[in-house]
């Protein structure tokens, strides 16, 4: 009988291949997909951020039941995902072969009209140490403090709903990430009301593990013994 444990290992002899929007077309496990469907991949991908892999592809999805698959929906892009007055405009777009420039700023507005941060979360979370904006850390609730590493703003797969799309554009004026923990940490002294830390993205588990241990191992000492819990914000499972 064959055990979780033996496909685990089996599995792990293969490498990890990323696949993007610019794969739709070369996609092999697409072939034979419905033309107009991969065209609306194609349209929905050039505004929310596409991004799967070969374990997904190869080991989760039903191919024969593909439109209607749940895993399959959850990865790849569809239609209803965009407002059909942004689709029809995005389409129109590539079909008449708008000139680079035109087709970016088409898509920045149509993204910055999507509130990519909902809620002012660029304005009203962001804390503030010694008068100064704290990159990288949203301070939403008393007790917890959201941590966005700038190494763990991606994601083995991106998923459809996902509401931290913004993240993954490239765009920095809308990307929350800090370059190193220093800030958190010189935060977190000022703020011993703080019990809970969630370091999240993206997924941090895409980190290599010396760079998650270089953030999480300084919040373990004594002077931060207000802290009880730190939480990582993944769907990765990670093996050593």
């Amino acid at each position: 009988m064959l055990m979780a444990k033996d496909f685990v290992y089996e599995y792990e002899k293969e490498k990890m291949t990323v696949y993007t929007s610019r794969d739709l077309d070369d996609l092999g496990k697409l072939k034979g997909i419905d033309d107009k469907l991969i065209f609306e991949m194609k349209v929905v991908s050039e505004v929310l951020p596409f991004r799967v892999n070969n374990y997904v592809i190869d080991q989760l999805i039903n191919w024969d039941n593909v439109p209607n698959d749940p895993i399959f929906q959850l990865t790849f892009p569809q239609k209803g995902m965009l407002k059909d007055i942004y689709f029809d405009q995005v389409a129109k777009s590539i079909t008449e072969c708008w000139s680079k420039e035109q087709h970016k700023e088409l898509i920045r507005n149509i993204r910055l009209e999507l509130n990519p941060h909902p809620a002012g979360q660029l304005e009203k979370n962001i804390p503030t140490l010694n008068g100064q904006e704290v990159q990288g850390i949203q301070h939403k609730y008393t007790n917890t403090v959201l941590f966005f590493p700038s190494s763990g703003q991606t994601c083995h797969s991106y998923c459809s709903f996902c509401f931290r799309w913004a993240q993954f554009i490239g765009d920095t004026d809308l990307r929350m990430a800090a370059r190193e923990s220093d800030q958190l940490q010189q935060y977190l002294r000022s703020h011993p009301e703080v019990t809970d830390i969630l370091i999240t993205g993206g997924d941090p588990m895409v980190m290599k593990t010396k760079k998650l241990r270089a953030y999480i191992e300084p919040l373990l000492a004594e002077e931060f013994s207000h802290i009880r819990t730190i939480r990582v914000g993944t769907k990765a499972l990670r093996r050593r």
